[in-house]
């Protein structure tokens, strides 16, 4: 019997795949937020963006996981469509 060398806790790589995705569009949520060009809608977006990833984070269903992820990206294209509308 083979003996695995990974912690206990360690991710699939399905679940590792997943975080990177997440982790990702969190980044592409920030980089667009930067281009809002008021400081205190710049401050609201991005102290609601961590609270919800934060909030989530502890999320183990994968359905869940899932939904969130077409979530956050509907909101990011969201926000993209609406500073070229701005032309920022």
């Amino acid at each position: 019997m083979a003996v695995s060398r990974l912690p206990p806790a360690a991710l699939s790589f399905k679940q590792f795949l997943q975080r990177q995705k997440v982790l990702g569009i969190y980044r592409d949520l920030l980089r667009t937020i930067r281009k809002i060009p008021l400081e205190s809608n710049r401050r609201y977006l991005r102290d609601w963006a961590r609270e919800e990833f934060k909030r989530n984070k502890s999320e183990t269903d994968q359905d869940v996981i899932r939904m969130m992820i077409t979530q956050a990206n509907n909101h990011l294209e969201d926000l993209r469509k609406s500073l070229s509308l701005a032309g920022c």
